[in-house]
């Protein structure tokens, strides 16, 4: 059962991603691979640009819900079945889907797999053999990018530059404080914070022992989604505005 599904995750993301890449990188002037995987990062988050910007809309949705939602579990802080109800009807007359942004994150994690697999076997010359029979076979795949980095081993620098762009990239979507904020609201706030340093480390943590072609991924895919937050708060401000 486990190799079916293996299969499965191959011929689904695996093996495109794979072809893709290498696509790019045998047809760049200059064969350079980390340029192959900067614009394979950018065609990725303009593939799933939709559903991280209704992601996005719906996570600030929620953040404005706050105040809404803080008063039902008040009102009903004794009655958790009448409290789920209320906070279900109060998503469904606001339009609002708590579940968007798990969406996002369940499409972008079997991505990530599929991406470290690319860069921790894809450079072998056997891995290469397997490409689709219309792909041109490049013999071998030079991870060395712009001279200097070579992306098929771990990075310290990349990795924290990964961590940097994580934290700006959290803090972004952190919802203003309110003065007059509940004691209740008060831990929640604590919470959020601790998550903005938090997150950041995990990504270091985990990016230093992997390839640093995977945090180059890391680093592109985030300041694309650091953009895209950007602009889409922005037109949300101007939309309160008018």
């Amino acid at each position: 059962m486990f190799g079916f599904l293996v299969t499965i995750f191959d011929i689904i993301l695996y093996n495109p991603l794979f072809n893709f890449l290498v696509v790019l990188y045998e047809y760049l002037p200059g064969k350079d691979f980390g340029v192959a995987i900067i614009l394979l990062t950018i065609i990725i988050r303009l593939i799933i640009y939709p559903l991280s910007v209704k992601a996005l809309v719906s996570q600030t949705a929620l953040q404005k819900l706050q105040p809404k939602l803080q008063e039902i579990q008040k009102q009903f802080k004794d009655d958790k079945e009448k409290q789920a109800k209320e906070t279900m009807e109060l998503y469904r007359r606001e339009k609002v889907n708590p579940f968007s942004g798990l969406l996002l994150a369940f499409v972008q994690l079997p991505i990530l797999i599929a991406l470290y697999r690319v860069f921790w076997n894809g450079l072998k010359p056997e891995a290469l053999n397997s490409l689709y029979s219309f792909v041109t076979n490049p013999v071998h795949i030079n991870a060395i990018s712009i001279g200097i980095v070579d992306l098929s081993k771990p990075n310290l620098f990349f990795a924290v530059i990964a961590g940097i762009v994580q934290f700006f990239q959290t803090k972004m979507l952190l919802p203003k404080v309110d003065k007059n904020q509940s004691k209740s609201n008060d831990i929640a706030s604590m919470m959020q914070k601790q998550m903005v340093y938090i997150f950041p480390i995990i990504t270091v943590i985990i990016l230093i022992k992997l390839p640093s072609a995977l945090g180059l991924y890391w680093i592109v895919s985030g300041v694309f989604s650091i953009a895209q937050q950007h602009f889409l708060l922005k037109k949300q401000d101007k939309n309160k505005i008018s």
